[in-house]
């Protein structure tokens, strides 16, 4: 998509579309409506005397040839109430904007900013760009084909300074991120195997600039990664891949390693303990914590935060044949801590086990751990929030505190000691699942083990990966949640 600034004045501005956002408590004369000329206004205020114009959440106007304007159309967005507007607000409205546009065949919009904020820039370019994908890529007929080509950001006859182009490149990195992962989870598994996932991974690294590093079923046993092999046997023709990433940017300092560790199941059927056939084609996505790791290395490659980050994704799928591990036995994991299997189906914290054992072994000083790991955070926060869970509390505030600036609805849930009990083994060290009740604490609480003390944050983001409806600013299907929070909580932290 091609984004660039208009700085003519807006009356010289010729586009086909102009947008802009008004409020509720005057929607002919309020957010960026306040710059349109003093015709254009009163065209709206007419409108607005007639009900046509109440300026409510994703309400949209259009006056075609507008009055005191030089384009062929303005479309004003409703923005509902001025209190509760932020920059989440913003980044859905430009989002909106761009999908009712290109449902009506429009290719090119003019979005006008706000004279006094440059930070909005980034708000604008990221909530375009992701509203301009689609879940389509193998439809004959693909609703991408009406995509928006070109994103003017109009500044009112201001020129736009370095900081505006900033945010602009850094709004394009971030929207581009979450599409790359969008893509990722979106693939069928026949064709988003672990080799082919392993490929994108290399691919993106080489582009930008990244250490990649991918290990293969040979060198998973000579690691002796148990719990990552016990998964990975089962599938007979698609062998498993750890990916490896590394960013080291020159001068940084030598600590904290940030280690990003993503569950990369590119296929779940449970295994042995095999799920149920409704719904099982969603498991294609059981990836999305790799794939939200590799958004988030693809980001910070061009971002380029002075802090350290390896990201591991241990890649396979998780399959029934002769070879699958099963109910009652017993693995070794990397760590030498042996595991009772009691469901076939709990394999994510097992790949995430030795992943994250290997992470230390590699020198990551803090580990956070993204995984679409349980139907019980589904049932606790639904598919708009997402789980979070941590040993160390600076680190989980952290993770917090990156989620509310990102715009990402993140909650914290318990792990305390009293949990333990329900996931011990009599034959073994610990059992891979904990049962029914407080599902979602023992099954990170089980991956925390594996952190030791070790700083550890683990995002459940079973619900939040994917959206079953569509919104008005976001197609229906992979959301690419969590790149943000995850981008934000490094640039923060090397700021």
């Amino acid at each position: 998509m091609k984004i660039e600034f208009r700085p003519e004045p807006l009356a010289q501005l010729s586009v086909p579309t102009l947008v802009a956002y008004t409020f509720e408590d005057a929607p002919a004369s309020s957010g960026t409506v306040e710059q349109l000329p003093e015709e254009t206004r009163q065209q709206l205020k007419e409108l607005q005397t007639a009900g046509e114009l109440t300026g409510k959440p994703f309400e949209f106007t259009i006056l075609r040839q507008p009055a005191g304007l030089a384009v062929a159309k303005l479309l004003v967005v409703g923005a509902g109430k001025r209190e509760k507007f932020t920059e989440t607000h913003l980044r859905h409205l430009a989002g909106a904007a761009t999908r009712h546009l290109r449902s009506r065949g429009g290719r090119e919009l003019a979005w006008l900013l706000d004279s006094n904020d440059a930070s909005a820039v980034a708000s604008v370019v990221e909530g375009v760009l992701v509203a301009d994908y689609d879940s389509d890529s193998y439809r004959t007929e693909r609703t991408a084909e009406k995509g928006i080509d070109t994103l003017w950001l109009a500044t009112g006859g201001v020129a736009a300074g370095s900081d505006a182009q900033a945010a602009l490149n850094s709004g394009r990195i971030l929207g581009e991120a979450q599409n790359f992962t969008r893509t990722l989870v979106n693939e069928p598994s026949n064709i988003m195997t672990p080799t082919k996932l392993a490929e994108r991974a290399a691919e993106m690294a080489a582009h930008l600039g990244l250490e990649c590093e991918v290990l293969g079923a040979e060198e998973i046993q000579r690691l002796k990664m148990g719990a990552f092999w016990a998964v990975a046997q089962g599938s007979q023709t698609e062998p498993a891949k750890l990916i490896i990433l590394r960013y080291a940017p020159e001068g940084a300092p030598a600590e904290p390693v940030i280690g990003l560790i993503g569950k990369g199941i590119t296929f779940d059927s449970g295994g042995i303990s095999i799920k149920p056939s409704e719904n099982m084609h969603e498991m294609k996505t059981d990836m999305a914590g790799g794939a939200t790791m590799l958004g988030v290395m693809q980001a910070i490659a061009q971002l380029k935060p002075n802090v350290r980050v390896t990201a591991l994704i241990p890649a396979t799928e998780n399959m029934p044949s002769g070879n699958a591990f099963k109910p009652g036995d017993v693995i070794t994991s990397m760590s030498g801590k042996t595991i009772e299997i009691l469901n076939t189906d709990a394999e994510g914290r097992l790949v995430l086990a030795d992943a994250l054992t290997y992470a230390k072994q590699l020198g990551c000083t803090v580990l956070i751990d993204a995984a679409t790991l349980t139907g019980a955070c589904m049932v606790a926060l639904g598919n708009i929030t997402t789980g979070v869970f941590g040993w160390d509390k600076e680190w989980v505030n952290r993770v917090l505190a990156a989620a509310n600036s990102a715009g990402e609805k993140m909650w914290q849930l318990p792990v305390d000691d009293d949990y333990r009990d329900l996931y011990k083994s009599t034959i073994a060290d610990l059992a891979n699942t904990g049962g029914r009740y407080g599902g979602a604490i023992t099954a990170a609480m089980f991956i925390g083990e594996f952190a030791g003390d070790t700083p550890w944050v683990h995002l459940d983001i079973a619900g939040t990966r994917w959206a079953n409806d569509e919104k008005p600013y976001r197609a229906k299907g992979p959301t690419g949640h969590g790149v943000r929070t995850l981008v934000q909580l490094l640039t923060d932290f090397a700021a």
